[in-house]
């Protein structure tokens, strides 16, 4: 049976677990019979309207199955399907610790070493 691998935000309503045996022969059928399986799981897959949510990216191997046959992508019994969740915020300044170098116009936070930070005071 085709396995689904949960991320870590998204293992505590899936029963702590990391990976789960599903039954289908589709995308659509084995995300269903996840959230059988784990109804916590639900909201944070579907919308209310019952449609995938847009940012649960799903592959197959290295394969977005967006861009195979979306959720009517076939499933082999030895498949392994992972739950990608998009990661997306905004950025707080004074979130960060000291020696992290944080560019918020391109959101990056970078550790650098007092020498190689450029505001630092300690060099």
């Amino acid at each position: 049976m085709p396995v689904i691998k949960i991320p870590t935000p998204l293992r505590p309503y899936a029963g702590g677990q990391n990976e789960i045996t599903v039954q289908g022969s589709i995308v659509i059928e084995v995300l269903r019979d996840l959230v059988t399986q784990y109804p916590a799981l639900e909201k944070h897959l579907f919308s209310t309207e019952d449609k995938l949510r847009p940012y649960v990216n799903l592959f197959l191997g290295e394969e977005d199955v967006r861009y195979l046959q979306g959720e009517a992508t076939i499933l082999k019994e030895d498949d392994k399907l992972r739950i990608i969740p998009s990661i997306a915020g905004g950025c707080d300044r004074d979130a960060f610790t000291p020696g992290v170098v944080v560019r918020c116009d391109i959101g990056l936070a970078t550790n650098l070493s007092h020498s190689d930070n450029p505001q630092s005071t300690n060099r």
